[in-house]
């Protein structure tokens, strides 16, 4: 048994060590979340900063024929630390050095002015690209303005549900009607027609299939064009017949069957005049049950109409290819955000939606800004953004505006989408938030143990492997590498206590794999094998991490309806996961 024993002070290096490490990881995922000074817009090599530089961190290429002592003189004239950059180094130079980050470009200029320096530049990011084969994408201009190719990256819908309370969608053969080719592999719900009470919500008018196309038209298929979401669910419901009207109480009815039938994200690309109370008071029923309500400002070029005017809905303006404010675009104080709504292209119905009558067209109208909008929402809350106040918020604070433009404005309100922003920076502040976490209640594990005086290894690979997979996820950072559009890989960037967010956001909400009943039962079942103990402490200490991190973020719409329930629950885990980590790292013989 000695061999398996670690002294205090041993204890204590390693902790400081892992510390240090996840620190340094931190301090990097938020070169990635906090706003930087915007990049200048002339030529690269005059760049002094750009939003993917990695702070304090200086990629300094020194000429190929340098010998070793040249190299070690030049480190240590400058007291800097070069460390090889890859097992290229030895041929190419190419070193890597850390620096005070307020001063990089200080660094810069002092470093390229050494004859002994080829090239030396701030260390950055670069991310993946994921592309899908859609040949009409690359018309469809409005989805690379709000970002969505690199968004994809991180997130696609998966799990949630967004009801499109419209004229009806092609998304069902039932004859005379047909589904539309290019929403064959998108995932729709039995929709519903409120207009003759009856099940079955198919597109007599093509507005309703044009704008769930925006949100979720099917992806990756080599046929037509792309989705915002294109992994979540639509549920069509049927309110405007097929000259595109309806009536205040049929959209209410609308709204309220969607909230019933489990949609996370409404959209409502329709309006009207009339500030109806009916309509309001449906609008703050699916606000009530945790829905994401999305409308479009209207087209009247004024005054911006209901129900976006409604407070608890996200009011989105259109612009154009230029950010310009369309012209028709509704303005008014009650806009939340613009979004694309100019010669928007998606595939939609023809001839009433008979004799499989489909094409690909170009609407314009703040009707297609909303499901940009819409989509954006489904996708952060595939990654447990599930609160629709956080929702707004996310969307609105990493808008971006257009020069000249004050945030709040009647014309942009907090600026144009930018999803491509919102969700890397969303899921990298999670991470970093549980990393952290992470670190602190296994330092607290560690501390409780050597009190106990117990024979415990806290630092195998078990340990953490199985930490990081309920906490930030295994491969967190899989993203900055390769998208996370297989399932498999999606599952492995996750917390393990997002996993049932696959199955549905309304599943997430009773948080059922966030408690600490999994280390409960996992100790159950493996604490009579010792090689399995550090996996199970491990996640004892990722799940705590993960629950804590809950009402520190304030993301979630759980069934514990208020912060203070939220955090006293969080509490309660963090204590018994913490007692479960402590007593599976005890490695002596139990009775």
């Amino acid at each position: 048994m000695s061999s398996m024993r670690i002294g205090a002070s041993g204890l204590d290096r390693r902790a400081r060590s892992t510390v240090f490490r996840l620190l340094r990881g931190l301090f990097v995922l938020a070169a990635l979340v906090l706003p930087q000074r915007p990049a200048r817009a002339d030529d690269l090599p005059d760049q002094e900063s750009t939003p993917d530089d990695i702070p304090g961190e200086i990629a300094v290429d020194l000429v190929d024929d340098i010998s070793d002592a040249d190299e070690a003189a030049f480190s240590k004239a400058f007291s800097l630390t070069l460390q090889p950059s890859s097992v290229l180094s030895a041929r190419t130079r190419i070193t890597i050095a850390t620096v005070p980050y307020k001063d990089v470009a200080g660094w810069v200029r002092k470093l390229s002015g050494d004859p002994r320096v080829q090239t030396v530049e701030p260390l950055a990011w670069v991310y993946a690209s994921w592309t899908p084969d859609d040949p009409l994408l690359e018309r469809q201009w409005h989805l690379e303005r709000i970002g969505a190719p690199s968004a994809w990256a991180w997130a696609t819908g998966r799990g949630v549900t967004v009801a499109v309370v419209d004229t009806g969608v092609a998304c069902e053969d039932r004859p005379p009607f047909s589904r539309g080719t290019d929403l064959a592999q998108t995932w729709c719900l039995g929709g519903f027609n409120i207009i003759d009470n009856k099940p079955g919500a198919s597109d007599d008018n093509g507005h309703g299939t044009h704008v769930a196309g925006t949100i979720a038209q099917s992806t990756n298929n080599g046929l037509g064009g792309a989705g915002v979401a294109f992994h979540a669910r639509l549920l069509p419901v049927k309110v405007l017949d097929a000259q595109g009207r309806g009536t205040t109480v049929q959209v209410a009815d609308g709204i309220r069957f969607a909230a019933d039938a489990g949609a996370h994200v409404i959209n409502l690309s329709l309006g009207g005049g009339r500030a109806s109370r009916i309509m309001r008071d449906a609008i703050a029923y699916a606000r009530s049950n945790g829905v994401t309500v999305v409308a479009a400002a209207g087209n009247n070029g004024r005054y911006v109409e209901y129900p976006a005017a409604f407070d608890g809905v996200i009011a989105v303006s259109a612009t154009d290819s230029s950010d310009e404010l369309a012209r028709f675009s509704s303005r008014g104080k009650q806009i939340a955000i613009a979004a694309p709504g100019v010669q928007v292209l998606q595939q939609t119905i023809c001839n009433g939606g008979r004799n499989k009558c489909e094409q690909f067209a170009t609407f314009s109208g703040t009707s297609m800004a909303a499901p940009h909008v819409s989509g954006a929402a489904a996708l952060l809350m595939s990654v447990g953004v599930t609160d629709p106040v956080r929702v707004a918020a996310i969307l609105e604070d990493s808008a971006r505006l257009p020069a000249g433009v004050d945030k709040g404005g009647p014309l942009f309100g907090a600026g144009i989408l930018d999803i491509g922003k919102a969700l890397p920076r969303t899921v990298l502040s999670h991470a970093a938030v549980r990393v952290a976490l992470l670190a602190v209640i296994t330092l607290w594990v560690v501390r409780r143990i050597r009190r106990k005086r117990g024979v415990a290894r806290p630092w195998r690979p078990a340990f953490v492997l199985a930490a990081l997979a309920f906490g930030p996820g295994l491969l967190f950072l899989a993203p900055l590498a390769i998208a996370r559009v297989a399932l498999p890989l999606d599952l492995l960037a996750r917390p393990v206590p997002e996993w049932d967010l696959l199955l549905g956001v309304s599943v997430h909400r009773w948080l059922s794999l966030a408690h600490f009943g999994v280390p409960l039962a996992l100790s159950a079942i493996g604490f009579g094998f010792k090689r399995w103990r550090s996996a199970i402490a491990g996640v004892g200490v990722g799940t705590a991490a993960y629950l804590v991190s809950l009402p520190l973020l304030r993301i979630t719409a759980s069934d514990l309806k208020s912060l203070g329930l939220l955090s006293l629950w969080a509490l309660v885990n963090l204590l018994v996961c913490v007692w479960l980590a402590v007593l599976n790292l005890d490695e002596r013989d139990h009775p």
